[in-house]
């Protein structure tokens, strides 16, 4: 039975990404990050958006390991 020869492997290419297709993805995730950083900071102080201590509850492990004061 013959072997086929080995064939060299060929390096894949890789296309760079644009600035302009990339900035709409940055933008939300940056703006998903902000709102994750004022739900788990800010809310239920001076500045809370929602009444009630439902958020609070959700986020106080979260509080506490970023440091962030609650109680």
């Amino acid at each position: 039975m013959a072997h086929p020869a080995p064939v060299a492997p060929t390096a894949p290419v890789i296309t760079p990404i644009s600035l302009k297709s990339l900035a709409p993805w940055a933008i939300l995730v940056g703006l998903l990050a902000l709102t994750l950083l004022y739900f788990v900071g800010a809310e239920q102080g001076a500045t809370a958006a929602l009444s009630g201590a439902g958020v609070h509850e959700w986020v106080h492990d979260a509080r506490h390991l970023l440091g962030f004061p609650c109680h």
